[in-house]
């Protein structure tokens, strides 16, 4: 099962001048002197262009780099959703996938449609809503946010909007050389959400079980977070320990990168919600924090490598993490 080598950061200097606050500043920061650190190198980057699509193929080989898209904390009609989707659009992912908050404010059937297919129905597959014709298969791997969640009808109208693997609730699929494993950190999840729970047994054996070169874990609620909800204790499941290369996160409307226990945390959270937060409790195993704007991460990959970039709307690379096989 590979694991990562070598971390490659690359943090795009953003000037004071652009930022209403001190706070609004993209930070990297090293982890405590007692944890072993990375070797970092940091470099000027230019602006990036537009990526060359690549053909979309459920069976990919690893030697082509599939790329796809991961938003989070999207899910509110507006300009700053329009943006993330228009730059998305102009990267010709092959798929995406959302760290939750698809729906806000509350999970609604007579909202969901408007939070999501409107910007982006040819990515869902059995698409049927108003604004267009949809996928002709399924290229959008949501997981549940905590907006996600109906007091009155549950999980109901996300169930009812998505055609997703398993119990939809929870599940797993597979593009060219990465294995993906989408959970539910909302405590409403009938199968648990701690470490002893149904859904945490699941995933400790699908991980045991997987044979592709990358495994990642994607959830809403972020195990380590410096921002407003802070770390999320029910979710600190030993992910590394069971074959997790990377885990993806959101519910805090930033971004950050954090390193635990060798193990990489990103949060992503800026994808379209109308409030960006500050960091309230930064944590010492964070590496890289930004919260000027919204924007998305660009994740390439292939058998040898996987690299992870987060773009903001102006086109910035603020951070760049780069992991190689054995």
């Amino acid at each position: 099962m590979a694991k990562p080598n070598i971390y490659l950061i690359l943090a795009a200097a953003l000037a004071l001048s652009a930022c209403g606050t001190p706070q609004a500043q993209a930070e990297s920061i090293a982890a405590s002197s007692s944890a072993e650190q990375p070797t970092a190198v940091v470099e000027e980057t230019p602006t990036p262009a537009a990526p060359t699509a690549t053909v979309f193929e459920a069976n990919a080989t690893p030697e082509e780099p599939i790329r796809f898209a991961v938003i989070g904390d999207y899910g509110q009609a507006g300009e700053d959703e329009l943006a993330v989707a228009a730059m998305i659009e102009d990267w010709q992912v092959d798929f995406i996938v959302t760290t939750g908050d698809n729906n806000y404010p509350n999970g609604e059937a007579e909202t969901i449609d408007e939070n999501i297919g409107q910007y982006y129905h040819d990515y869902i597959g059995n698409y049927l809503g108003e604004y267009g014709s949809g996928g002709e298969t399924n290229r959008f791997f949501p997981s549940i946010g905590n907006h996600d969640w109906n007091r009155q009808a549950g999980y109901g109208p996300y169930l009812e909007y998505f055609s997703l693997p398993g119990n939809e609730r929870y599940y797993d699929f597979e593009q060219g050389a990465v294995h993906f494993f989408i959970l539910n950190s909302d405590t409403n999840e009938p199968d648990g959400v701690g470490r002893s729970s149904v859904q945490a047994e699941w995933l400790r054996t699908e991980l045991d079980d997987s044979t592709a070169a990358w495994q990642v874990v994607v959830m809403h609620h972020p195990a380590y977070s410096s921002g407003r909800h802070t770390s999320t204790e029910w979710m600190q499941w030993p992910f590394g320990e069971w074959g997790t290369d990377v885990a993806l996160a959101g519910h805090d409307h930033l971004y950050e990168r954090l390193e635990v226990d060798d193990l990489p945390f990103l949060t992503n959270g800026l994808g379209g919600s109308l409030s960006i937060y500050d960091y309230s409790q930064v944590q010492p195993e964070s590496l890289v924090r930004y919260n000027e704007m919204h924007g998305a991460m660009l994740v390439e990959a292939t058998s040898d490598w996987m690299r992870f970039d987060f773009i903001n709307l102006d086109g910035e690379l603020i951070d760049r993490l780069t992991l190689t096989a054995d």
